[in-house]
């Protein structure tokens, strides 16, 4: 059973570990990626590898960082009981460039912050319960903890969550189907790099194009799951926003 720090509360002394470009063991104390000053955001999850973790709680706060740092985030860290060379893999696997991946291994941090969980039951042993922070000066600002239910609960701790309590503006969930070459593709990547948007680029096949919308053109774009369309309803999209 967890029992969260409260809002308010130092985040407890414990030291994470991470590999540096040498691959050398570097260990980090909470007093050092705390420092007064700084402000961070932190989400821990059950561990490296496994599904909702790397589909999506980790690509999202990926895509959306440069929205978060706009708010006055310094660094967002993820954390998981896991050992440094798993978490350095796993970070290289998922192609992460505004993440740090830093390893709880002992969940010496996790316990302090009463979110350490016993998941002996899937051979996990004792785990990070899924959860987002944000630590201002060292103090606990926010805390998002997933509801206590079976399974593995996606809810609270999610970027979008955590974007809202920093008073962001809301981002929505963008993805192009493109294809090389396509000016249209260039076009629609341009008008959503202007208006400071985050997307992923998906380059398809026809047929692909043609079981996602009948129809082959490019480039094909869906927000928050439904399809807008192509370059020119991409562009009264935004202009509507």
């Amino acid at each position: 059973m967890i029992d969260p720090i409260q809002k308010g509360q130092p985040v407890p002394p414990a030291s994470l570990h991470f590999l540096d470009e040498q691959r050398r063991l570097q260990a980090v104390t909470t007093a050092e990626l705390f420092a007064p000053g700084k402000t961070v955001v932190v989400f821990g999850l059950p561990g490296a590898f496994t599904p909702t973790c790397s589909t999506a709680h980790v690509p999202r706060y990926e895509e959306l960082a440069g929205a978060l740092k706009a708010q006055g985030v310094d660094e967002i860290v993820c954390i998981s009981v896991n050992d440094a060379f798993v978490m350095d893999a796993w970070a290289k696997d998922q192609g992460v460039e505004q993440v740090r991946f830093l390893a709880d291994g002992n969940g010496e941090l996790s316990r302090g912050l009463g979110l350490l969980v016993d998941k002996s039951a899937l051979g996990f042993g004792a785990r990070a319960w899924r959860f987002s922070m944000l630590v201002r000066d060292g103090k606990v600002a926010e805390l998002f903890p997933e509801p206590v239910k079976p399974g593995d609960p996606y809810e609270v701790s999610d970027a979008d969550t955590m974007l809202k309590a920093l008073g962001g503006d809301p981002q929505p969930d963008i993805v192009l189907f493109t294809k090389p070459g396509c000016g249209h593709c260039a076009r629609a990547k341009g008008m959503l790099k202007e208006a400071a948007l985050s997307y992923e680029d998906i380059p398809a096949s026809p047929r692909v194009l043609r079981a996602l919308s009948a129809t082959a053109t490019t480039p094909r774009v869906f927000v928050d799951g439904e399809l807008i369309g192509g370059a020119d309803e991409l562009a009264a999209w935004l202009s509507a926003r």
